[in-house]
């Protein structure tokens, strides 16, 4: 993770949060008054999200200290322990709501990338997510992938050509979408060409595609058209995939299959924060 654009993304989070002042916190502790902030798993799950509880908390206060239980791609289960921050208390409680927020989110995303991984474990193919992120959060709801053992699909449009229906029909063909991106880019660009017939795949393949996607089709109909693309030719599926028909997919060869639902629509995992202060208790 690139943890300079971290800084800069978790300062613009908790300008957000705090505004000019936390009017609760500050004005209920002492300046210096030392408490302790854990994080406790309600369910169990895939950690994700280590960076961002020690970036965090560093932003507001060096001396806060951080503890972490599990680290990322780990599982844990129920009522496990998963950070610790010692510290000023107000500092804590500034941090606690963005820093848990993405914890939440991110480690929501590790579970489903790593159940999405378990499921196509013993094959060749490999589960990877789409750019239907969170606008503003991709780096950090990729990287979750990452931690659930699944892998990345491009980060964005800047960095592989994917040739859709809309690019074909523009171009004219897509021999001649190809044709066009390869004569303005250099060759370390990849491009994956999106098919829906076995007459499409055919001209990709004739045109040079280095990848080709299988756009909504059953896993009945990929593992005929999957006979048509040479072996180094990567091929992927697409579109209508999730966790609950993945298993369907398993042996239709493809190399990877991309699932939109890994960041789309994923439930953030239940973690609860503790605030242990030196008087008491705090809920």
């Amino acid at each position: 993770m690139n943890i300079l654009k971290l800084k800069q993304m978790l300062q613009q989070f908790l300008m957000e949060d705090i505004g000019e002042c936390d009017v609760t916190s500050d004005t209920i502790f002492d300046q210096g008054e030392q408490g302790t902030l854990t994080f406790i798993a309600k369910e169990g799950g895939v950690f994700s999200g280590g960076d961002v509880i020690q970036t965090g908390f560093a932003l507001l206060d060096e001396q806060i200290e951080v503890f972490l239980f599990v680290q990322d791609g780990e599982v844990f289960e129920e009522g496990q322990q998963l950070a610790k921050m010692t510290g000023d208390m107000a500092s804590l409680l500034k941090g606690e709501r963005v820093v848990l927020n993405l914890l939440q989110r991110m480690s929501g995303i590790a579970t489903q990338a790593h159940k999405a991984a378990m499921i196509l474990a013993g094959t060749k193919t490999r589960a990877c997510d789409t750019r239907k992120t969170t606008p503003g959060l991709r780096m950090l709801e990729k990287y979750a992938v990452r931690s659930g053992g699944a892998f990345n699909h491009r980060y964005g449009l800047y960095d592989a050509v994917m040739i859709k229906d809309n690019h074909i029909s523009f171009a004219g063909s897509i021999t001649k979408a190809v044709q066009t991106v390869k004569s303005k880019l250099g060759h370390t660009t990849k491009v994956e060409v999106e098919t829906e017939s076995p007459q499409q795949v055919l001209e990709a393949v004739k045109a040079g595609a280095d990848i080709i996607m299988f756009d909504n089709r059953s896993p009945e109909e990929i593992k005929q058209l999957i006979k048509l693309v040479p072996a180094h030719i990567i091929t992927e599926a697409s579109g209508g995939i999730h966790l609950d028909n993945l298993a369907s997919y398993r042996e239709t060869g493809v190399d990877y299959i991309s699932l939109g639902s890994l960041t789309h629509s994923v439930r953030a995992l239940d973690i609860s924060a503790k605030v242990k202060e030196q008087e008491g208790i705090l809920k």
